[in-house]
């Protein structure tokens, strides 16, 4: 039932959670007065994955898991404006807002609201990963988290990466499982920042799948079958990727412009290019704008039942995640682990970085 405890219900979280078993997480959930969030919370300390802390009033929290008959052993709760670290969050606050030469003074009535609050704490140290806008319109979320944890370098704006599981779709990656991108915060994003989706996508897929991944930028056409400004873009994007993919030395293939169905399905790669060798289908779809990303996505979870995971929130130094109001217990669950697995391995997505 998908309102019950959750546990690894497909391969894909079983192997998160193996994961988290051996390296366990701490996740910060920023709006924990909700029963889906307690119910996930609950299920990650069953599976001995995830050390849950959950934000909002304590007597709230316990009051819904008593009435559900929820424990909420190993999970710790936090209200923001009764915590011991509420004074050094609003000092660290006031300097990061002197640094940015901000007019705007940093006040105790921000930091304590709940994303602010989770941010300050996955940015130093307290949390290793947060989840968020489960109750919130997904801007609030955001700008905590750009407000309060360092940018990753050479990401020049935050993108939101979604996990799809879908046993049943036969063409849905080599493992079962794919990465969307971006699909929900950049309306148009230019031939730069397309590239950058492209490759971070991918070092992201190539550390959940642990091989390398193949990156397909789609378009309405496929390799000039149509001569328009944004088939041109999506070309100028993928020729830019792959610049970066020779001269970082990166472990990854990346494609396009591409029809949808080129990307994933070999037999119609083979029919609309004759002559290129057998394609796999893609792992990473990087999707032309917003419009498309969002609606495809959409579609495939509510008509064909595809298992959402995320958004992952990439281009920031510290692990973040989003999910949607509409999220079940078991896309909060699957998040939680994902965003957690990936702090596991933020070392090796960003050597450079100073998480």
């Amino acid at each position: 039932m998908p309102d019950s405890i959750p546990s690894a219900s497909n391969n894909v979280t079983r192997q998160l959670i193996d994961q988290l078993k051996r390296h366990p997480k701490r996740v910060v959930f920023t709006e924990g007065e909700d029963l889906r969030v307690i119910k996930a919370a609950a299920g990650l300390v069953e599976a001995e994955a995830v050390t849950p802390i959950l934000l909002g009033r304590p007597e709230r929290i316990r009051t819904l898991a008593g009435q559900n008959h929820i424990s909420l052993k190993f999970v710790r709760i936090i209200d923001p404006k009764a915590s011991s670290d509420l004074p050094l969050f609003v000092e660290r606050s006031k300097n990061m807002a002197r640094y940015r030469d901000s007019h705007q003074v940093d006040t105790e009535e921000t930091i304590i609201r709940p994303h602010y609050f989770g941010s300050m704490m996955v940015q130093y140290g307290h949390a290793d990963a947060i989840v968020g806008g489960n109750q919130a319109i997904p801007a609030a979320f955001f700008r905590a988290l750009l407000r309060n944890i360092k940018p990753q370098k050479n990401v020049s704006r935050i993108f939101g990466v979604t996990m799809l599981v879908a046993p049943h779709f036969p063409l849905l990656g080599e493992d079962g499982l794919i990465f969307l991108a971006d699909t929900g915060l950049t309306p148009e994003p230019d031939i730069a920042h397309l590239s950058t989706i492209a490759i971070e996508t991918g070092k992201l897929a190539h550390h959940f799948l642990g091989r390398p991944p193949t990156v397909a930028l789609l378009s309405h056409s496929t390799k000039g079958s149509s001569t328009t400004r944004e088939a041109q873009k999506i070309a100028a994007a993928t020729a830019l990727a792959k610049e970066r993919v020779t001269s970082e030395l990166l472990d990854m293939q990346v494609d396009g412009e591409l029809q949808a169905d080129v990307a994933i399905d070999p037999k119609a790669a083979e029919t609309k290019l004759p002559d290129a060798a057998v394609r796999k289908p893609a792992d990473v779809l990087v999707f032309p704008n917003l419009d498309a990303a969002h609606i495809s996505l959409k579609l495939l979870q509510h008509l064909g039942g595809a298992q959402n995971y995320g958004q992952l929130i990439l281009g920031l130094a510290r692990p973040a995640a989003q999910v949607p109001r509409t999220a079940s217990v078991e896309t909060i669950f699957g998040t939680a682990a994902a965003v957690a697995v990936e702090a596991i391995k933020r070392h090796e997505l960003y050597p450079n970085s100073d998480f």
